[in-house]
């Protein structure tokens, strides 16, 4: 393994885990923000519009947010990027439970793994949304990309995606 800071990226139900490198030199705010924060995880969603997407959404868990840093709008496959949402998730099209962000709780993270090509962060209501790219996948992308791929085919419900450092 090269060297850097590691983590794990899993889907719990499937039982398939990914091992990414944050990208500090890149992404110093962001990857630093989430290896402080981990473990992480919560109910796993495919993206909609995204393409070739899974991520969880999570209370802010930064003291402060790292803002724009190595951003992109076309993720390739292995990035995890992150996302600050405030308030626009609460639009009813979007389906989720509004009991899931409580009124203290506007302030969202998305965290998301991108396991195929050919996507591109844009949404109906507001544009653009660019991404924190702050790790890669270094090892198991074809699997868990399987996996993705029947949480889009076979469905989320009851599925956990979950953010750990990677214990060595």
């Amino acid at each position: 393994m090269t060297e850097g800071r590691f983590i794990t990226v899993t889907l719990e139900k499937r039982g398939v885990t990914a091992v990414a490198r944050l990208l500090d030199a890149e992404a110093p705010r962001t990857a630093q923000a989430v290896w402080d924060a981990l473990p992480l995880g919560g109910q796993v969603f495919h993206g909609k519009f995204a393409r070739n997407e899974v991520y969880t959404l999570l209370p802010a868990f930064a003291p402060a947010e790292p803002g724009p840093e190595n951003t992109t709008i076309t993720p390739i496959p292995g990035d995890l990027c992150h996302f600050t949402f405030d308030g626009v998730l609460d639009n009813p099209a979007y389906g989720y439970d509004p009991s899931a962000a409580p009124a203290e709780h506007r302030l969202l993270v998305d965290l998301a793994v991108f396991y195929g090509r050919n996507n591109l962060l844009v949404n109906g209501d507001v544009g653009w949304v660019p991404g924190n790219v702050f790790a890669t996948i270094t090892d198991g992308l074809e699997d868990f990309a399987a996996a993705c791929n029947d949480v889009w085919m076979g469905g989320a419900r009851g599925e956990t995606l979950t953010y750990a450092r990677l214990q060595r």
